[in-house]
């Protein structure tokens, strides 16, 4: 018989919590009802809300201390030792937990989980990566905010972490990867984007590199995994976001216009509520801190059960999906590509030339 699974969660991070991390472990058990979690925050108010069927599933680890969504990464890395997000950490680092949610302040997570669990080798900056919907399906974008400023190397690696992340998550046997840019030309974009271009062009790793991909090319999902800057990623989300929310209210208020929109909306409101779903924005909940030697999800600070639930999702996939030992078996196949010095011309094909 295997060993059950522990996640650890900060109990106490998002807007909605403790409840709606109750409430999202309760959701998540119809799926995985073997997990065992840890829970770290104020026991007082966490331990009420444990219904008798969780109680065999839920341990709770008491600490008064919680990381705001104010706190800055520094001050909460120098104070914030005792929190329930930094013990939930701190249970992966030391092995009680094979992973860690928490829907607190991303940039104290992201700080924190680094300085606790380190990188993976070969990884020099970890990455966020999630989920998009697009009109093929979902693919994978990183960086999404933890690296505003990159190197070549680093959008390599972040090519690698998506492709494994992708293969992982979304089941794709060998994904496309793209480098976003402003043009699909090779002579456009910045230093790194070229150098990392030329870099996955000339060492493929048994990847499916595409190239160059624009802003358009990410809702066509014309590959499975976009690779950018943190800065340019976050830009690129945080757009879709609000034009999905624009479009929500531009689709309100003509339904409302008129009697005869309003009779319109009800001939349409299945059809409506199949366009919902798909891009309801729990569905993707659960963004990765990739690269880290430990599985580490943030969920969206402001989502509720159902979203906390699917960020639980995928932390379990990806753990049973082996992610962190994939990424470092690419990683030193990359670092051997790059040492293996190119092939010499022979003399005889030197001469002919």
């Amino acid at each position: 018989m295997s060993e059950r699974l522990t996640l650890s969660l900060d109990a106490m991070g998002g807007d909605h919590a403790p409840h709606m991390v109750i409430e999202g472990i309760q959701l998540a058990r119809k799926r995985y009802p073997d997990v065992h979690y840890l829970l770290f925050g104020d026991e007082r108010l966490i331990t009420p809300l444990v219904p008798q069927e969780l109680k065999d599933f839920v341990s709770v680890r008491h600490t008064d201390q919680v990381i705001s969504g104010d706190d800055k990464p520094s001050q909460a890395v120098r104070t914030g030792r005792n929190s329930s997000m930094a013990l939930a950490i701190k249970a992966v680092k030391e092995g009680e937990a094979a992973g860690v949610v928490s829907a607190g302040n991303t940039g104290a997570l992201m700080a924190m989980a680094k300085l606790s669990l380190r990188t993976l080798p070969g990884i020099d900056r970890p990455a966020i990566a999630t989920m998009i919907p697009t009109v093929r399906g979902e693919s994978i974008m990183l960086d999404l905010g933890a690296n505003t400023e990159v190197k070549a190397n680093n959008l390599v690696e972040f090519a690698i972490m998506g492709e494994v992340f992708s293969r992982c998550l979304l089941g794709h046997v060998q994904p496309t990867i793209g480098l976003l840019n402003i043009g699909s030309e090779d002579l456009k974009g910045t230093d790194a984007l070229r150098e990392a271009h030329s870099i996955l062009r000339e060492h493929p790793l048994n990847m499916k590199f595409h190239g160059f991909v624009e802003g358009d090319d990410i809702g066509a999902g014309t590959v499975d995994v976009i690779v950018t800057d943190g800065f340019t990623g976050n830009v690129a989300l945080k757009t879709a976001e609000g034009t999905a929310k624009l479009y929500t209210k531009f689709l309100k208020d003509a339904f409302g216009s008129s009697l005869l929109a309003k009779i319109g909306y009800l001939l349409a409101k299945g059809a409506l509520a199949k366009v919902r779903q798909r891009t309801d924005p729990r569905r993707y909940n659960g963004a990765m801190l990739i690269g880290l030697n430990g599985i580490c999800v943030k969920s969206h600070g402001g989502t509720d059960a159902v979203g906390f639930a699917n960020a639980i999702g995928v932390a379990i996939d990806l753990i049973h999906n082996r992610l962190n030992d994939r990424i470092r078996e690419e990683c030193a196949h990359l670092a051997g590509e790059l040492e293996t010095p190119p092939p010499v011309a022979s003399s005889s094909s030197a001469a002919s030339g």
